[in-house]
This record gives C-alpha cells, structure tokens and sequence, in this order.
C-alpha cells in the first residue's frame, strides 16, 4: 500500500515520543486497509485503473498546497528517470493489489502485498551487491515458508489474485530500494511531488480506457480513498517524527489484523488453519528481515525524505 511513501527525517525521530509513534503508525496502517476494503467494495462497479487514478489524483490535490511550498524551482529534480522508476514500480504496486482484491479475500492480498520486507534484501544484494548474512536467510526462509501455506499450491485454493498480490509486494519492494537510492539528491516534496504526478500520468490511460459514470455511492467511495491516502501519508509523516522507522516497523503489520477484521466482518471471509499460519510466519519473517542492515538502511533512506529536507540540495 504506502509502504514507499512514509516519509520523515531520521534526525526528527529521536525516540522520545514511542508511544504516540505507535499510535500514528496505527493509525496510518488503518487508514490503508480502509484504502483497500473500498477498492474491493467499489471494484464491482469501477476498473482497477480509475481506483489507481483516484487515489493518486486525490492525493495529489490534497497534498499539492504542502508540496508546492517551497516554489516551483524547489521541484527541480537531478533523477528523472530514477523517478519514473519509483513511479512505475509504486504504480504497478498498487494497481496490482487492486485487481487481486477481485479475486482473494481481503487479509490474503494485503498481506501479500505487504511482503516487500521480505524481497529487499533480495533486492537490494542484485542491485548493489549487499550480501545476505545467515540469519537473514532464515527470516526470509520463515517469511516464504508463511507465503507457501498461504498459496497452498495443489490444494486448488489458488487463485489467479494471489500471484498478482505477492507481485505487488515485489513491486513495492523495489519502490523501497529506488527510495533508497533517491535520497541522497532528493528532498522530500520533490520526492512525493514527482511520485503522485508521474503515477496520476501513468494511471490516466488506465482509468480512461475503462471510465464509466459512477453512481452516488461509488463516487464517495473514490473520494474517500483519495482522502485515506492522503491520511495514511499525514500520519507516517507524523509518526516518523516520533520514534524510528526500525522500532515502529513491527506495527507496520497492524494492517494485516485491520484487513482480517474488515473481511471478517463485511464479508464473512476467514482463513483456514494453513493460511493463518501463514499470516503469522509472514509477519514474523518480515519484522524478522527489517532488523537486516540492508533493510534498515532501506527503512533510513525512506524515513530521510522528511518535511525539514524542503529546501532542495
């Protein structure tokens, strides 16, 4: 969902303020499951492209008075095409999550979705060489041991919305470490500027390809999910000022209990003994990999893009 968007400095993150870091991050995570149990609502009656053109395209309006704040030349990127990337791989992300909420039940696709933790060590050793120490091996092994019990090949529980969700979680891994990348020229809104602006871009032939009217109820549904994504975008920000990105990132998870309650409780969806056990080693294997130095130092990066870091370089 927003994992590559939580966004604060790492010198305003002291670790003083713990608890109401935890309650922000809480806050944010809830924000995104709301985000995906209304694309699932609204996705009987609008595509996965006018979902992503929403809630990129709201956002930005939403948040474009904060980005535009320190002037147009503020906005003067060095990496277009490390941007674009971003873009492309968050874009892919998201949209991908969207289509599998057709088909899985809702605590299965964000879960999924949500393994990034798991491939940026993967990712992050092809693209700049970091190994992989031992015991990182065996968090990720927990972690892809959970996603098999969740896939439950052979069973004939699979579905065609469970390799789309686990490829938004690549994706969004990827995005992480581009992230990572990024930093070092990049401030903050240039950052964000660039990434709702270029994913509104991309997303618009999506959305026009499959626009139809939208009835009064689905129009508040789009509405709100642009408005949780920029929520979600406010509360990290927030929470990040608060305590580290290392020591908030186990409640990161809280999304996965928010979207096993929503589904539960709107449609009647609960997991079977495997894929609970499933869930559980995925979200032990992912808190597991982040204390990595390859992912904290992907979690730093993200975290770096802060509100203070506007001026540009």
């Amino acid at each position: 969902m927003l994992r590559w968007l939580t966004t604060v400095s790492r010198a305003a993150a002291p670790d003083g303020h713990f608890v109401p870091g935890i309650v922000l991050t809480i806050l944010a995570f809830l924000c995104l499951a709301v985000i995906s149990a209304l694309a699932k609502t609204v996705s009987r009656d609008v595509s996965s492209g006018m979902l992503v053109v929403f809630q990129y395209g709201l956002g930005l309006v939403l948040l474009l008075p904060w980005l535009l704040y320190g002037g147009i030349a503020s906005l003067r990127t060095r990496r277009p095409a490390l941007q674009l990337v971003w873009a492309v791989f968050g874009l892919a992300s998201q949209y991908l999550l969207f289509v599998a909420l057709g088909y899985i039940p809702l605590v299965d696709a964000v879960l999924l979705a949500n393994t990034s933790p798991l491939f940026i060590p993967l990712i992050v050793r092809l693209w700049v060489g970091t190994p992989i120490g031992r015991r990182l091996w065996l968090s990720l092994l927990i972690g892809f041991v959970g996603i098999v019990l969740i896939l439950q090949p052979g069973s004939g529980v699979l579905s065609r919305g469970t390799p789309l969700a686990l490829a938004s979680g690549v994706c969004s891994a990827i995005g992480l470490v581009t992230i990572s990348r990024l930093e070092a020229t990049e401030p903050a809104r240039r950052m964000l500027f660039y990434y709702f602006l270029m994913s509104t871009a991309l997303a618009a032939p999506l959305g026009v390809g499959t626009w139809s009217p939208p009835s009064v109820g689905v129009w508040i549904g789009l509405l709100a999910i642009g408005v949780c994504m920029a929520l979600a975008q406010g509360f990290t920000i927030l929470a990040y000022a608060q305590a580290s990105p290392e020591r908030l990132a186990p409640f990161n998870y809280s999304i996965v209990i928010f979207s096993a309650l929503i589904g539960w409780g709107v449609w009647h969806e609960a997991p079977n003994v495997l894929a609970l056990g499933g869930i559980i080693l995925v979200c032990v294997g992912g808190i597991l990999s982040t204390r990595h130095p390859a992912a904290r130092a992907v979690s730093a990066a993200v975290a770096s893009t802060s509100p203070r870091r506007t001026a540009g370089h």
